[in-house]
């Protein structure tokens, strides 16, 4: 992810005055550097044609739900969600700490259980948690639990942040005498105030009165109960283990058969037993495996979220944060998805704890126009696809009509490895004679894996800065390389053209193909962005010897004399930045 940068320019100055004579006077004196073509393009391709190599000015993963990036907040929404009522209001933070390097080490020392929040007073995210965190301090003030949330502006707190390996806004950590781990939880203050409480609280509760029990089942969205013979002993010991493998969800356990019964559980059932519950359609899952703690996590796991998720910000941390990793996503507009959520749904019934069954709800502006936008889906229409993550990033379409039957065939496919990947692609450009050559998607193969040929080839976004200011440096190293058969020089815009063996980690990213061993990963250039160092880089990893095709010296010299006054008059140019 993006994250907040300095720009580190190192520029090589000399006047022009000096600069003519002294490349003319080292032209005509004997060299003993064995690469000439360097030479030549040292004096010839221009002193200030870096670019910055700091961070990249964009990262082609899935849009992160979870922080926000430095150029454009992902959802276009710069000032936050509107408020309404089921929201925090204004944020009333006197229960948050603000720490600065000045404080940061003695609060720690000083408090055994601390949140810190780090966070970008320009991020959309951090302003839409700010009345959710402050509200989950209060709380958790007035319960009196030991624990203080707090929060770091990394804008100015630059070496906490790095310290930390902050990567994105807002950034959650939860340190227990000193030691941080991530907060993976929802970003709202209910869920904060849960997963606090279950850090800090016993691993298993015990529930012996019924109104207790009332409390627990009308109050909490998921909870699992455990109805035991003894509160304590080894079906104890087993679920206070598997409550630990389990950061979100509440553990109970009851020898009260009463309480059992509120739980749907059945007083004369065989003991040990376990339920769990939830707040939607399917209520209640019963338990059947053996009794024992990783039997009851993976139990829990597999049950703990609804049978299909609507993606929204709030959401998206349990979806992408999920040790369950492959996805099945109905992307539809509202008023159409009563016709295709039930299908869904009871397709989930037959996946639970294999995929995450997710709804994207197409005409929402917020979420569903940047992540549609992701997949390269345009219109209206309902579509499904299944998504393998962003570790590899493979994405399945669904083509057909969606029915019971063919949903669960597609999923059925889509776990067994039998469906073909789908790749974004421009059109084939009909001609491509530029010095730098246009790969899309469909090309690829074509232009880029051709094993007699060395390729350059640099992955780009249109709205990348970094990428505009690398342009006409690309350019120039692809003009003076012009006419070498074994090697090409090419570019493809990442946003439109994705191909499983041209994977960007930000933009621009340049990559290096070797003829002769396009079965091996692309090297990755990671110098100067310069003529020069691309040159040096070229030659140093080309499986096919090269040479540059300069024009003829005594030419050059005779069309340089004749054509310097008349150019510098009218464009004021350097002529030695051109060949």
């Amino acid at each position: 992810m993006p994250t907040p940068r300095s720009l580190l320019l190192l520029l090589l100055l000399a006047t022009p005055f000096l600069l003519l004579p002294l490349a003319a006077a080292a032209a005509s004196v004997p060299t003993s550097n064995p690469d000439i073509d360097l030479e030549y393009l040292i004096k010839n391709a221009g002193l200030d044609d870096a670019t910055p190599n700091d961070p990249e000015d964009g990262a082609p993963d899935f849009p992160d739900l979870d922080a926000d990036y430095e150029d454009e907040d992902l959802f276009g929404d710069d000032d936050g969600p509107e408020e309404d009522s089921s929201h925090p209001s204004a944020a009333d933070e006197a229960h948050v700490l603000l720490l600065t390097a000045a404080n940061f080490t003695a609060v720690l020392a000083a408090r055994r259980h601390v949140m810190v929040e780090f966070y970008a007073p320009w991020c959309g995210h951090c302003r839409a948690l700010a009345p959710h965190y402050a509200a989950a301090a209060a709380a958790l003030a007035e319960q009196g639990v030991d624990v203080a949330l707090a929060k770091v502006d990394a804008t100015e707190e630059h070496d906490l942040a790095q310290a930390h390996d902050v990567q994105g806004y807002p950034t959650l950590l939860f340190f227990i005498d000193g030691v941080p781990r991530d907060y993976s939880g929802e970003r709202t203050k209910d869920a904060i105030v849960a997963w606090i409480s279950k850090k800090l609280g016993p691993a298993v509760q015990n529930l012996t009165a019924v109104d207790d029990a009332e409390k627990v089942v009308t109050g909490d969205d998921v909870a699992v109960l455990a109805f035991l013979d003894h509160l304590s002993g080894a079906h104890s010991d087993e679920l206070a283990a598997a409550s630990r493998l389990e950061d979100t969800i509440s553990f109970y356990q009851t020898t009260s058969p009463d309480v059992a019964k509120l739980f749907h559980i059945d007083p004369e059932a065989k003991r040990p037993s376990v339920v769990l519950l939830k707040k939607e359609e399917e209520k209640l899952t019963v338990f059947d495996g053996e009794f024992r703690a990783s039997a009851i996590a993976e139990f829990v796991s597999a049950n703990k979220i609804p049978l299909i998720t609507t993606l929204t910000q709030e959401t998206a941390p349990a979806i992408f944060d999920n040790p369950i990793k492959k996805q099945i996503l109905l992307f539809a507009v509202a008023k159409e998805s009563s016709k295709f959520l039930p299908i869904i749904k009871e397709t989930a019934k037959s996946f639970k704890g294999k995929l995450l069954f997710v709804f994207v709800e197409r005409d929402n502006e917020e979420v569903g126009e940047p992540v549609a936008n992701y997949f390269g889906i345009t219109g209206q229409e309902t579509t499904v696809l299944a998504y393998t993550g962003n570790e590899d990033a493979k994405k399945f379409f669904f083509s057909g009509e969606i029915s019971l039957d063919t949903m669960k065939e597609f999923a059925q496919d889509f776990l067994e490895d039998k469906l073909t990947p789908s790749y974004k692609s421009d059109p084939v450009p009909e001609s491509n004679d530029e010095d730098v050559k246009v790969v899309v998607g469909k090309s690829l193969d074509q232009i880029v894996l051709d094993e007699s040929k060395d390729v350059l080839l640099e992955v780009y976004a249109p709205w990348c800065g970094h990428c505009q200011s690398l342009e006409p440096i690309y350019n120039k190293l692809a003009k003076y390389l012009r006419g070498i058969d074994s090697l090409v020089i090419a570019k493809m815009d990442g946003t439109n053209n994705e191909h499983p063996r041209a994977k960007p980690d930000g933009f621009p990213t340049i990559l290096f193909y070797p003829a002769g061993k396009k079965s091996f990963e692309p090297i990755t250039f990671e110098g100067d962005r310069t003529v020069v160092e691309m040159y040096k880089f070229l030659k140093k990893h080309a499986a096919i010897p090269f040479k540059l095709k300069r024009p003829d010296s005594s030419a050059a010299q005779t069309d340089d004399s004749s054509s310097t006054a008349e150019g510098e008059k009218s464009s004021g140019s350097n002529p030695k930045d051109e060949l």
